[in-house]
């Protein structure tokens, strides 16, 4: 893909979960590598749902800045991802209602965020780490995720929102919104008796789609 159609791609993506309310106002940030080992980024202070293609911020590889806009300020946590999974070509964050409310949840799973309700969400997503809360732009953010040392793929920051890295930007986006829709499912089956899938049924997920658990 070339820069070009790489940059329309992004903002035609983010713009679609700006438009099916998955992040909202000036919230959220995604980011891509380049073919040349660099990134583009959404520009600090933007809404999805208006990116100019030509003022995302371009990074080369080396991890200047070389055109656009600045970028957003949680530069910190799209690298962590970039540097501990060799398999992460996109990152995007967003401030999804249904996951930022089951986050606050007093019996949400630290290790295991995302109740298994799907095979879908195992599938795209893995395990998902909630993390504490921390500050908006707070580098220590990256800091967490580099703790993991590369072994999540999707983490869910308290109070705050879900961040995902994917092969791919549509990768990518996709596994967000699953993670957003199985936590609008867990909201709704709360105070239910809903059964969730086995530990032997999560397991034949895992075994026959090769999941990282």
């Amino acid at each position: 893909m070339n820069d070009s159609a790489h940059r329309e791609q992004i903002c035609l993506l983010a713009k679609s979960l700006f438009d099916r309310g998955l992040t909202h106002g000036s919230t959220g940030n995604i980011s891509a590598r380049t073919g040349d080992g660099g990134l583009l980024v959404s520009p600090t202070g933007t809404s999805f749902g208006r990116l100019d293609p030509a003022r995302l911020s371009r990074f080369d590889a080396n991890g200047t800045l070389i055109s656009g806009d600045p970028p957003t300020k949680e530069m910190p946590l799209h690298a962590a991802f970039y540097d501990t999974r060799s398999t992460a070509g996109a990152v995007v964050h967003l401030h999804s209602c249904h996951s930022v409310a089951l986050s606050m949840m007093p019996d949400a799973d630290p290790d295991d965020f995302l109740p298994s309700l799907t095979p879908y969400a195992i599938m795209k997503l893995g395990r998902v780490k909630l993390l504490p809360f921390f500050l908006p732009g707070d580098p220590a953010m990256g800091t967490a995720v580099r703790g993991l040392a590369g072994k999540r793929s999707a983490v869910m920051l308290a109070h705050h929102g879900p961040v995902v890295a994917g092969k791919d930007v549509e990768a990518a986006c996709t596994a967000i919104e699953e993670l957003e829709e199985t936590a609008r499912l867990a909201l709704i089956l709360r105070g239910t008796n809903a059964r969730t899938l086995s530990p032997d049924q999560v397991r034949a997920v895992v075994d026959r789609f090769d999941v990282e658990w």
